[in-house]
């Protein structure tokens, strides 16, 4: 395969200024989490957001990001200021589409500058790309942050090879014609060759999207523009099966193994694990524990909830009131069931390392996935 550009939101790599030092680590995200095995068979670049605001950094410090990033991790940095964070992530990618496109429609907020900003950022990631870019590169673009790049890249690079993936939903008509920005976002996925979703319901409410509104036919996932052709189809995202397979043979996983075993007695044990995020239905499951426990109180004592959640957009209002009423429940069903010796709910409001994960993983009875819209 000739080089692949992979180009995301967020690098897989987040860079951190503290006390006047940067310091580099692996990024936690879904995306990255989910493709960095497959970037590294390749000869593949990543181009995205560092993490860290462009205000924070000064000239010199930015040439060296861009070095050490390139240099050891093959990454390439686009660097975003307070205002674009503010405008064009927390606004528009996370409190328009993320909500629209999940069907939590009154969480949406419709604001001109959201989308103004939304626009200036695809673009300057269009200009990034197209500093690096060669003619036989497989560009391959990821998610709802960046909808409109494969248009502004087909209009600079016409006869580029480009993929895009989306890891979110795509709504039904209905839901999508909500949005102000329909026809901009379905021209905007059209400049790619190849349109993926995660499920054919997604397919087809996009080609239905792409009828209707914009007037182009399709014959079998194939939809003919003016100009071209773009085909589109399912492609169901898996895991690093192997990864984790393998993990439970290594010393620090066995004895991350042990000790969760130890600490657990002869409890079972519920695992649930994901980002605190609306769409994940986190407090339905804890109210659903609850009343499994008042129902059968035979099993008290006797599992426990083990619940990780990842901090995910803390600057959207949201998620604020998200994480207030998942720790006022935590603190309510523990309180109402516990024992001196028992906690009902073991509640980590962090992301942990893939060795603790993997080590729960295996001494898991039950994996506890209740999202109410997801990818």
């Amino acid at each position: 395969m000739d080089r692949l550009i992979i180009v995301s939101n967020r690098l897989p790599i987040t860079i951190e200024k503290r006390k006047g030092k940067l310091h580099f680590r692996r990024s936690v995200g879904g995306l990255a989490t989910g493709l960095i095995s497959f970037y590294q068979l390749y000869d593949s670049i990543w181009i995205g957001w560092c993490g860290i605001p462009a205000d924070n950094i000064d000239r010199k410090e930015k040439n060296n990001i861009e070095k050490k990033l390139m240099t050891d991790f093959n990454n390439y940095p686009i660097f975003l200021s307070r205002k674009d964070i503010r405008m064009y992530y927390y606004g528009f990618s996370n409190k328009t589409i993320w909500p629209l496109f999940h069907y939590f429609t009154h969480y949406a907020v419709y604001n001109q500058d959201f989308g103004a900003s939304y626009i200036h950022v695809n673009k300057s990631f269009c200009n990034a790309i197209m500093k690096i870019a060669k003619p036989d590169d497989v560009i391959w673009i990821h998610d709802y942050h960046l909808m409109l790049l494969p248009m502004f890249l087909r209009e600079k690079l016409p006869h580029a090879k480009i993929g895009f993936f989306l890891h979110i939903p795509f709504p039904s008509f209905e839901v999508f014609c909500l949005l102000p920005w329909r026809k901009e976002i379905l021209n905007g996925l059209l400049g790619a060759d190849l349109v993926g979703f995660h499920t054919y319901d997604y397919v087809r409410h996009f080609l239905s999207s792409v009828r209707r509104l914009l007037g182009y036919e399709y014959t079998l996932n194939l939809v003919t523009t003016a100009n071209r052709r773009v085909q589109v189809d399912a492609f169901p995202m898996g895991i690093d099966y192997e990864r984790f397979a393998n993990a439970i043979y290594n010393a620090p996983v066995k004895k991350e193994i042990n000790r969760i075993r130890k600490k657990l007695g002869n409890r079972k044990l519920i695992l649930s694990v994901d980002r605190l995020d609306y769409t994940k239905g986190i407090p339905q499951r804890i109210e659903a524990f609850d009343l499994f426990l008042e129902e059968n109180p035979e099993y008290k004592e006797k599992v426990t909830l083990v619940m990780v959640a990842v901090p995910s957009r803390t600057g959207v209002e949201a998620y604020m009131l998200l994480k207030k009423e998942v720790d006022e429940l935590v603190g309510r069903i523990n309180g109402k069931h516990g024992t001196i010796g028992w906690l009902p709910v073991w509640y980590l409001y962090r992301s942990l390392s893939f060795n603790l994960l993997a080590a729960l993983y295996c001494v898991a009875d039950v994996a506890l996935v209740t999202p109410l819209r997801d990818g």
